[in-house]
């Protein structure tokens, strides 16, 4: 090894290795024993997971229908565009939910079987099949009413939740919501049943956040946010910010803006961002008023997928743009140029991390 990075103390390594992207990270493991020693200390684990989750990016599900395997595409504001798959995974499978670098994936066909990976560093876990019933036959249709995935970097865990409106046979529901958790720490699920009557739109099951151990969707209806505390198995309702008003040319969303929870309401010329800084006391603050008038013409389609204090990325039927916040400059960063995909980009973006946690 080259005397003069030997010169280094441990402490400047690591400050410039953990800042290095993840497949770069990797290969710098194979300089020396000694950067691989280093990358592997759990306090430096936990100090790049830190950093990573600073940086929102989109990850984007470009797959054709006849394909076996899925296209996956990261749109980075700081390291740009790349593909990537994952067929580490002996299966086809489908996006449920992202959090934290980890992605929770179900089989395709639905046959109930659900996987968590990390896309970064190719690892995964088949989470074990619920031996009570299938968790399949779910109403209204085939797949969950809701997925969700909780991935706590400071307790090294996950959850997964599994959620659905039970419907004897040939009945219609009858209001009883089946909750099914997953435990990486005890490797199984658990079962709860309550009694909900909310509805869910697909972007509505799409964007679940996970913030203060609790994981959050938006009702169809836009007039509360769901809310699963996954430790205690209880159910509660956030109210909206009074502002919020849905329909009439008003669109909602519920993102995750830096550890908080966040509601984007799009107008026709406005897009107006509320953050829950105090969580405990459910208040909401106004963090941002974006003009839209620049890209008007694009405002019906375009969809709020992740941000952070600097920056918005929005996605619409072939493209994905990020608006930097403090410059107040729009800028166009990806646009699909084939007419592979079956969905509009919007339907199958998710908020994406690269950490280095470990799914295992």
């Amino acid at each position: 090894m080259n005397p003069t990075v030997e010169f280094f103390p441990d402490e400047v390594i690591l400050q410039i290795l953990v800042r290095l992207p993840v497949k770069a990270l990797f290969r710098a493991r194979t300089v020396c024993k000694r950067w691989l020693s280093l990358s592997k200390d759990k306090y430096f684990i936990q100090f790049y997971n830190e950093l990573a989750v600073k940086n929102s990016t989109v990850l984007l599900d470009v797959s054709d229908s006849s394909e076996l395997k899925s296209t996956l595409i990261c749109v980075d504001n700081l390291a740009g565009v790349f593909e990537f798959s994952l067929d580490f995974i002996d299966d086809r499978v489908k996006i449920r939910a992202s959090c934290n670098g980890l992605l929770c994936c179900s089989g395709v066909p639905d046959r109930g079987l659900y996987y968590v990976c990390n896309p970064m560093t190719r690892q995964f876990k088949v989470l074990p099949r619920n031996r009570e019933r299938p968790i399949t036959r779910f109403y209204p249709d085939s797949e969950a009413t809701l997925v969700g995935l909780a991935c706590d970097l400071t307790l090294h865990k996950f959850n997964v939740v599994v959620a659905f409106y039970h419907r004897a046979f040939g009945h219609r529901p009858d209001g009883t919501f089946v909750c099914y958790v997953f435990d990486s720490g005890m490797n199984k699920w658990r079962k709860f049943v309550s009694i909900q009557d909310d509805h869910f739109t697909h972007m509505n099951r799409h964007q679940v956040v996970f913030v203060n151990g609790s994981l959050h969707w938006l009702t169809g209806s836009c007039l509360f946010v769901l809310v699963l505390d996954v430790e205690c198995d209880v159910w509660r309702k956030i109210s909206l910010p009074d502002e919020v008003s849905y329909g009439v040319g008003n669109r909602v969303y519920l993102l995750e803006l830096e550890g908080c929870l966040s509601v984007v309401q799009i107008s026709e010329a406005w897009m107006k961002i509320w953050a829950m800084k105090e969580y405990d006391s459910e208040v909401w603050s106004v963090v941002d008023r974006v003009s839209l008038r620049c890209i008007r013409g694009m405002v019906p389609g375009i969809f709020p997928i992740s941000q952070t204090s600097e920056h918005v990325f929005l996605a619409t039927h072939k493209q994905v743009l990020v608006y930097n916040r403090k410059t107040r400059v729009w800028k166009e960063m990806y646009s699909l140029k084939t007419n592979s995909s079956s969905f509009p980009l919007w339907f199958s973006a998710h908020a994406f991390r690269s950490t280095i946690f470990s799914c295992d």
